[in-house]
């Protein structure tokens, strides 16, 4: 949480420093030792983050500033912060790839399923086990699950994870001040009411939902899968890799879901990205809008007050904690590839501390958003696993930014969507 992000930050560096938690024999796996510099010459790490163009923060600032002061003099994350959106950065890391740029730790791989298994199979990325299992102290950092998800099936492990899944769980965020407005006195526990919702909020001249159509579509599909997940058939199909059509029940009810959603959403919601929805929730003309636990620190001050969270309708939050790994370029130095193991391990005992002090502190010292969300992560929801990390990257990049403004606008049906969607399975397949 971003106000209480400082006093973090100094006590997980003290903390590590007494006890040498991230000495050279802990930062690597068992029996590697990291070779010192003549002259003790400092190392550096390159990574590039991004800086968030709704609010202007540097996305995981205090994980490098805590490893740049924990190991000053040895190692040092030499971040290049990058105003650009995820969708520009994930499109960035193929073309470094290409031009053999890439810095030594990337982000965001698994959220490109095709180039992830790419950087797999051509050697490009560090296998990681090593490092995580030969050391206890950070595999009781991990929440099986997480460390699961971040697994192959082999038991290989390309992706640095976080400790927990307390922090990668999207649902829907509310402005309780529009929801009164329209006499709605508590979220919608069904999907019935959902719809029934958003009736009523614009016959009170309310715009319930904030969308958009680029960027792989996040919020609309964020409400779309949520709801096919509701129905067994649709929990099954959501959990598939690389479905081989979405010709069927499930695709036609997650299409017609978008083609709905759409009758409640802003006049500018098509071709543009989540920025223009977050501006225009947090402007207080639409009452809605799906994210996860990370917008907490993107709330304004001045709406602190009014905004709540909820799961989905039917207790369903979407949720894939290796979306959230950290990748180590294997082409890098033994040196430099040390550091940026140090820097993962690292960012997994933050990430643990943060939830535990999240969970520890007094309700009056949170917001009430976090105090819904923890409130929501322990009533044990159903987790629906993220499409991002299921279906193939060209639906995902350049189809549905192209038919999803066409099925909002109604010059196509759901059916003539889902047989696109098909099409853009075999121009994937013919790629391969």
């Amino acid at each position: 949480m971003s106000r209480n992000r400082y006093r973090f930050k100094e006590r997980v560096i003290q903390a590590a420093a007494v006890s040498l938690l991230f000495s050279v024999a802990a930062a690597g796996c068992a029996g590697r030792q990291t070779e010192e510099k003549a002259g003790g010459e400092e190392v550096s790490i390159p990574v590039i983050l991004i800086v968030d163009s709704s609010t202007g923060n540097k996305n995981e600032e205090d994980v490098i500033q805590a490893f740049n002061e924990l190991y000053d003099g040895k190692w040092q994350a030499d971040v290049e912060w990058v105003m650009e959106t995820e969708e520009e950065y994930r499109q960035n890391l193929k073309r470094q790839n290409v031009t053999d740029t890439l810095p030594a730790v990337i982000t965001d791989l698994r959220m490109l399923p095709a180039f992830y298994y790419t950087m797999i199979q051509d050697g490009r990325i560090e296998e990681l086990s090593g490092y995580i299992k030969e050391d206890e102290e950070w595999m009781e950092m991990i929440e099986p699950s997480v460390l699961e998800s971040c697994s192959e099936e082999d038991g290989s492990i390309y992706l640095g994870p976080v400790s927990t899944a307390a922090f990668s769980c999207s649902g829907i965020f509310w402005n309780e001040e529009l929801f009164a407005q329209a006499c709605i006195e508590k979220f919608p526990e069904t999907w019935e009411e959902f719809w029934e919702c958003c009736e009523k909020l614009e016959s009170c001249g309310i715009i319930p939902l904030a969308l958009h159509t680029e960027g792989t579509a996040w919020a609309p599909m964020l409400f779309a899968t949520a709801e096919a997940a509701s129905t067994e058939e649709g929990a099954q199909f959501m959990q598939q890799f690389y479905p081989d059509t979405y010709q069927n029940e499930s695709g036609l009810r997650i299409a017609r879901t978008l083609e709905r959603l759409f009758q409640y959403t802003t006049g500018d919601a098509l071709y543009v990205d989540f920025d223009v929805s977050y501006e225009n929730f947090f402007s207080g003309k639409a009452a809605m809008i799906p994210n996860g636990y990370w917008m907490m620190d993107q709330i304004p001050e001045e709406w602190q007050d009014k905004v709540r969270f909820s799961a989905f309708p039917e207790n369903r939050l979407i949720s894939s904690p290796e979306t959230f790994g950290w990748a180590i370029v294997s082409s890098y130095s033994q040196e430099v590839k040390e550091g940026a193991a140090a820097l993962l391990k690292l960012r997994t005992q933050m990430n643990m501390e943060q939830r535990e002090e999240l969970f520890e502190q007094s309700p009056d010292s949170l917001t009430q958003a976090e105090r819904d969300y923890i409130e929501t992560y322990k009533s044990g929801p159903v987790l629906v696993p993220n499409y991002q990390v299921k279906w193939n990257s060209i639906l995902q990049e350049e189809t549905l930014g192209t038919i999803l403004p066409d099925l909002a606008q109604g010059k196509i049906s759901p059916e003539e969507f889902t047989r696109k969607e098909d099409e853009s399975i075999q121009e994937f397949l013919e790629e391969q």
